[in-house]
């Protein structure tokens, strides 16, 4: 039984109901039929008018379901974007929160900080976008999301597809010819010890500054210690070369207490100051990761082994950094000469 709506003005949908009670309505353009799932006569003419109005006023919609929110959440019409940026960062703590202060003073945000974030148009966004950097499209990302985990944005303000996509700069691991160009010019002790066990060890160089005595197992040749950035454990077997590089470092503590006070940006214009003296460009302290990576699978070590090495949580991770690893494969005659005489063997 159709009836009639109220106020009838060419609508797409009408209502009626079956025989049991239960309403329906009916796309006049397309001819489909869906249940409204109720009895209730004036229920069920409210959710038809309610897709009758979004079908043909969807912005007046929009702006409808705008003042619903705002109504359901009184502090909506006043939270701008800075109180987001200042919620997130409490929430983060010790480097990562330091990074988010920093990230957050990006002037590219400037335009969005004090915009109600339900009044947050798409072309804010692809402004603060185009006046940024890498940076800015990765933290105004985290921030979007934040935004609508808390339930402060209704819907999102760009689609996932409309997003720039993050292109960083191309990042190469440090070569053996390059290390050791650089620390034939660097007199400072210590210095020299932090970039042999950067070498070996491929660890970050807030985890290697800030290593100690205690990080050693000499009985079984390993370094272990807990990653700053992600927690996991980075386990490390050494070698003589780092051996030989461990035994002139403290006996107790840290082991590279200069280091280990300062800030990573700090060190990072120390280890660029030491490469401009020998004329190496395109590296920083982070390449030593990269190179370990890449030494790895030249070598045919063992992917899990070399996962587990560096920390990485993920197998994606890891390759990224091996990515760039020229490995140079054997003739397979070569495999097959080994294999035939350990077949006669047995």
């Amino acid at each position: 039984m159709f009836i009639t709506m109220r106020n009838d003005m060419k609508q797409r949908y009408r209502i009626f109901r079956r025989p049991w009670g239960v309403f329906y309505y009916e796309d006049l353009v397309t001819g489909k039929q869906e249940t409204l799932k109720t009895r209730d006569r004036d229920e069920a003419y409210r959710l038809v008018a309610a897709k009758n109005e979004t079908q043909d006023g969807p912005a007046f919609s929009r702006q409808l379901a705008r003042v619903y929110w705002k109504a359901g959440d009184p502090a909506g019409a006043t939270r701008n974007w800075q109180t987001a940026m200042d919620e997130l960062v409490k929430l983060k703590h010790g480097k990562n929160q330091r990074r988010w202060l920093t990230a957050i003073q990006d002037k590219s945000f400037d335009t969005l900080r004090q915009l109600p974030i339900l009044e947050t148009r798409p072309e804010h966004f692809l402004y603060v976008l185009k006046e940024g950097s890498v940076s800015t499209n990765n933290y105004l990302r985290r921030l979007h999301n934040f935004a609508l985990d808390m339930d402060w944005l209704p819907w999102p303000v760009l689609p996932k597809r409309q997003w720039p996509p993050i292109r960083y700069k191309e990042k190469r691991a440090i070569t053996r010819e390059e290390h050791e160009l650089i620390l034939d010019r660097e007199h400072n002790i210590e210095m020299r010890a932090f970039l042999w066990c950067c070498w070996h060890i491929g660890g970050s160089q807030s985890d290697v500054a800030h290593l100690k005595a205690e990080d050693i197992d000499w009985k079984n040749q390993v370094v272990s210690f807990f990653r700053a950035k992600t927690g996991t454990a980075q386990i490390i077997h050494f070698g003589k070369g780092l051996a030989e590089v461990l035994r002139d470092l403290p006996g107790e503590g840290l082991l590279f207490p200069r280091l280990a006070a300062m800030d990573e940006k700090h060190r990072a214009a120390l280890f660029q100051r030491a490469c401009r003296r020998v004329g190496v460009t395109g590296v920083s302290l982070h390449s030593y990761r990269y190179a370990w990576a890449e030494r790895a699978k030249i070598a045919g070590y063992p992917e899990r082994f070399a996962q587990m090495a560096l920390g990485h949580n993920s197998k994606a991770v890891h390759r990224a950094y091996a990515k760039k690893a020229q490995v140079v494969l054997p003739p397979l005659e070569e495999y097959e000469q080994k294999i035939v005489p350990l077949a006669a063997m047995n």
